[in-house]
């Protein structure tokens, strides 16, 4: 089957890879008929996120079809349509029970204290193969998969797997209520369902924190206000508009692979550039998969301070942006103006059955947020344009071509 393998920072390939079989009863075996491209996959391929293992499929989103099953998987039958959730989990632990299943004590064979499990990731979260191919093996798959109506489209659930949720997380840890005003910094794929899920919690005012036109103009669509951290600070325009309050809950959708401002007031000095350029050149590549110089934004110090600034006392900051294990931020800020820091990985499962019944009813419609529709085999291209933030490329789905 043909699939997007990861080879070594930079180096991604459409590969021949045998089909997954059965290891487990209570694995699935998936035909793929959707998959996506996610920033976390940049953040791999780039190497902000390091451990990754030579020959491992990429991509922790998919939605399919059951073509086998283990005996223990009572709850799906082959021919059967699901949603794929990226985050692995048993079902079974006091976490899972407890609605974090990104936090499962047996999904990871690293151990409980490695960290979360998912598909296409890092040593560390398994390693996984993950979901941009032709077939994939689902572990505890009685748990994981959720069926689609038959409402639902494979375009519209696609968004179901990983982006929604995460959007809809963020909002959840920041804790919004009616009539908080919020700020969601990054305008990409989840940054929109950020907004789109703040607004579904009562959020009376949204701002939207990017300098992609692109992104920029969907959150307007969306009646959030935009604010271009290119041309302006975007912590002193909060404050000018909230008139010196700030915002009551912000939510980081970014991560690490943050830009940085290119120009204005909020734009870092040239010796600060090059001070954190130099840093991270000892630890990441110097060039993303498609041969380009690339120099990583100031994020830890760049998004997050941001946010700290715009808030209001006592207020609330969720990050749902992934980070590298050492990280800076402003605690001390934070500390000052009593600050509540909510942050983690998505449990997505936890989520997928109050989302998959919004989008059903036409509550929300994630076709909005998909931009792009790519052929597997065309998957390289689509990273390019991902990876170097062409004009309108947001969310691209990958879809497998049968032969």
């Amino acid at each position: 089957m043909k699939a997007i393998v990861f080879h070594g920072v930079g180096d991604i390939r459409l590969d021949d890879v045998p089909e997954p079989k059965l290891k487990s009863s209570t694995d699935a075996i998936l035909r793929i008929t959707s998959s996506a491209i996610c920033g976390t996959d940049l953040h791999m391929i780039r190497g902000t996120l390091g451990g990754m293992k030579a020959g491992t499929i990429l991509g922790h989103e998919a939605v399919g079809v059951i073509e086998e099953a283990g005996k223990d998987v009572k709850n799906l039958r082959p021919g059967q349509r699901v949603v794929i959730p990226s985050t692995i989990a048993c079902g079974n632990c006091v976490y899972c029970r407890a609605g974090y299943f990104a936090q499962c004590d047996e999904a990871n064979p690293n151990g409980p204290q490695a960290g979360t499990a998912f598909f296409g990731g890092p040593k560390s979260s398994g390693p996984f193969d993950g979901l941009q191919a032709e077939f994939a093996r689902i572990p505890f798959a009685h748990v994981g998969p959720m069926a689609l109506p038959d409402e639902i489209f494979d375009d519209q659930a696609i968004c179901l797997s990983d982006i929604f949720p995460t959007g809809y997380f963020g909002a959840k840890l920041a804790k919004i209520r009616d009539g908080n005003t919020v700020a969601v910094f990054g305008c990409g794929p989840v940054g929109q369902f950020a907004i789109i899920s703040a607004k579904l919690m009562g959020a009376s005012r949204v701002f939207a924190v990017d300098c992609i036109p692109s992104r920029l103009a969907m959150a307007r669509n969306q009646q959030a206000e935009v604010i271009d951290f290119n041309k302006e600070d975007p912590a002193e325009v909060i404050q000018d508009l909230t008139e010196g309050i700030g915002v009551d809950r912000a939510i980081d959708a970014v991560g690490v692979d943050a830009m940085m401002a290119k120009s204005g007031p909020a734009a870092p000095s040239s010796e600060e550039k090059e001070e954190f350029a130099e840093e991270q050149r000892k630890i990441v590549a110097k060039s993303n998969p498609h041969g380009n110089v690339w120099i990583p934004g100031d994020a830890p110090s760049q998004a997050l301070r941001w946010a700290v600034e715009a808030l209001a006392k006592a207020g609330t900051l969720a990050i749902i942006g992934v980070y590298a294990e050492k990280s800076n931020f402003p605690i001390g800020m934070a500390m000052e103006k009593n600050l509540s820091v909510q942050m983690g990985n998505c449990n997505h499962r936890k989520y997928l059955p109050a989302l998959i019944e919004l989008v059903r009813k036409g509550t929300v419609d994630p076709l909005k947020v998909l931009t792009h529709h790519e052929p597997l085999m065309g998957a390289l291209e689509a990273y390019a344009a991902f990876d170097t933030r062409q004009p309108g490329w947001i969310k691209v789905e990958l879809k497998p071509e049968r032969h």
